[in-house]
């Protein structure tokens, strides 16, 4: 097992999770993201990062001024934490939490990210925005719904997750690049 850096020893500077109120049944959602496979993604961060070790007490809609939420999704399809700055705007834009993205979303951010990547493009938000509506199934959590009579943009996006609502874990905002920035908007983002 890889080691990873710790949280400070000075409790007075953890402030505690709490919840967000943003994720209905948020109490389902238990973390079972255990810290062996923490380790096994902690190659997609800065060096210097700190992981809250796992808590099966831990919502997924937890937040504190301390920590913040990450879904293991993006990291297990290949990105890496800061995000390419493509997936930065598109946060940035919407204010929607990491968390609240469902794993298709995920797919297709990384997927339009590959080909600005590959194909040398400008491709934007008002580019996504008349490729996809972005709806939410009341549940807080979102998705990318291709427009109404066209052809999905980009396919094989939707697949049976098992469990991805269930797979987060935390790290140390003060530890992170732009970790802090999402202070001023609220608890809910990352830079």
């Amino acid at each position: 097992m890889k080691l990873r850096s710790s949280p400070a020893k000075d409790h007075q500077k953890d402030s505690p999770l709490k919840s967000q109120g943003i994720i209905e049944n948020s109490l389902k959602e238990r973390c079972c993201f255990i810290d062996p496979e923490i380790d096994r993604i902690r190659h997609c961060f800065p060096a210097n990062t700190v992981f809250k070790p796992f808590d099966p007490t831990i919502r997924s809609d937890f937040v504190s001024e301390t920590w913040v939420a990450f879904p293991v999704t993006p990291f297990s399809i290949g990105y890496s934490y800061p995000f390419p700055e493509f997936t930065k705007s598109f946060f940035s834009l919407t204010g929607i939490s990491y968390i609240q993205v469902m794993p298709m979303m995920w797919r297709v951010l990384f997927t339009l990210e590959r080909i600005i990547e590959q194909e040398d493009i400008e491709f934007g938000m008002s580019e996504l925005s008349e490729l996809y509506n972005l709806v939410s199934h009341g549940s807080h959590r979102f998705l990318f719904k291709h427009k109404p009579g066209e052809p999905h943009p980009i396919l094989k996006t939707t697949k049976n997750d098992n469990k991805w609502k269930k797979r987060f874990f935390f790290v140390g905002r003060d530890s992170i690049p732009m970790g802090r920035i999402s202070l001023e908007h609220g608890p809910l983002m990352v830079g």
